[in-house]
């Protein structure tokens, strides 16, 4: 398998505020594993838990993009897989295992979409994308439960989040594959979090609305003014909630897709 791996550098925590301190002394000891990490999202969510200290390991099937990250973080760790090859995921979740000594926090983030008609949707397209989305959360999911499954592994502290979308409430024409995907990993999360009540474990999901990429600055006022919470959302604002409900106290949030999406979803909004 091949690993891209930088130096490992020593972070100082930032003085900007105590806030900021207290959260890089709390991930410092931390491991974290990120699917999807190389962009969008998962990018956010790897640069956060670095510059807190924690030791971060990713996988993606871009392989130009994660190594512009390793440049700026080169203590990063990446793997170069496609996580509808279960065989591949499977040995990466357990090579970070290996690596590391174990994977505290488990961020699963990866995901496409892909819209088409529906007369015009093949059913291997249908299956690709809950291969992509979907299966991924359950082989790593089920990966980690193996290795903790001891009793000083189920005693141990650890998070799983797994990356929804507010697609799984609401849909536009031709997204069967990406909404069914979605609406499965809020189920997936629920029944995770059962599953794993005698593990030290908390199982939470994340369904993000609009959330830009890139060119932020390109948006239009009128994409911002429909949010109740006056903007379009940005990567920093998913990553951001990770890193709390990563923090050791918030272990009563568990089993929960928390919606992030400005308020967009509790705006009713009819056609004029």
């Amino acid at each position: 398998m091949t690993v891209f791996k930088g130096r490992i550098l020593t972070f100082a925590a930032s003085k900007q505020n105590n806030r900021i301190e207290v959260m890089t002394q709390t991930l410092s000891d931390k491991r974290v594993f990120v699917t999807g990490g190389a962009s969008g999202i998962g990018r956010a969510i790897v640069i956060a838990f670095v510059e807190r200290g924690a030791r971060v390991a990713f996988c993606d099937v871009n392989e130009t993009a994660a190594r512009s990250l390793l440049e700026r973080y080169p203590q990063l760790i990446f793997y170069p897989a496609d996580v509808t090859d279960a065989e591949v995921l499977n040995r990466v979740v357990n090579t970070v295992i290996n690596q590391f000594g174990d994977i505290d926090i488990l961020i699963n983030n990866v995901g496409i979409s892909e819209f088409s008609p529906l007369v015009e949707t093949s059913i291997e397209q249908f299956d690709r994308i809950l291969s992509t989305n979907l299966r991924p959360v359950f082989i790593t999911s089920r990966a980690l439960a193996i290795h903790r499954n001891t009793p000083v592994g189920r005693a141990a502290y650890g998070r799983i989040i797994n990356i929804a979308s507010t697609r799984y409430l609401q849909s536009e024409p031709g997204s069967e594959g990406y909404a069914a995907s979605k609406g499965g990993i809020v189920s997936l999360t629920h029944a995770l979090a059962i599953s794993l009540s005698d593990y030290r474990i908390t199982v939470n999901a994340i369904s993000p609305g609009w959330i830009q990429n890139s060119d932020y600055d390109q948006l239009k006022t009128s994409d911002h003014a429909q949010h109740p919470s006056g903007r379009v959302g940005c990567p920093e604002d998913i990553a951001r909630l990770c890193l709390f409900l990563c923090e050791s106290e918030n272990d009563f949030i568990n089993g929960q897709n928390i919606t992030v999406d400005g308020g967009m979803t509790k705006k009713m909004i009819y056609e004029e």
